[in-house]
């Protein structure tokens, strides 16, 4: 199996993450993945977008560590996409840091307002 770095650690690794996802026909490609594995001709397809445009985008979501792929024992030449669920879970605990965060201002600010109130 090859494909690109891992997402579990500094802050770099999320970035890469975010900004591979910010293209829409990579987000496109994580959507049809999140369903099954599939070949880049497929992932063209589905993307709307001609293979050697789909081979670009490939690339950039291999080395952010969002999939990952395999080749056939029968011909290597075939190769299987697969999302890595390492890099959903690391966007997701992310977002649930932050969504924490601002729950947390949330309630600070909503006691602030209730102590005003009160007065």
């Amino acid at each position: 199996m090859t494909g690109g770095g891992g997402v579990a650690g500094d802050g770099s690794d999320l970035a890469a993450v975010l900004q591979a996802l910010a293209d829409p026909a990579r987000l496109r490609v994580v959507e049809v993945l999140s369903r099954s594995p599939r070949r880049a001709g497929d992932l063209a397809a589905a993307a709307g977008v001609p293979a050697p445009t789909m081979s670009k985008h490939l690339r950039v979501l291999l080395a952010a560590g969002i999939v990952t792929d395999e080749r056939s024992a029968r011909d290597a030449r075939v190769r299987v996409f697969r999302l890595r669920r390492e890099s959903v879970v690391a966007v997701r605990a992310w977002l649930d840091q932050v969504q924490a965060h601002w729950d947390e201002q949330l309630k600070a600010f909503k006691a602030h307002v209730e102590r005003e109130g009160a007065r």
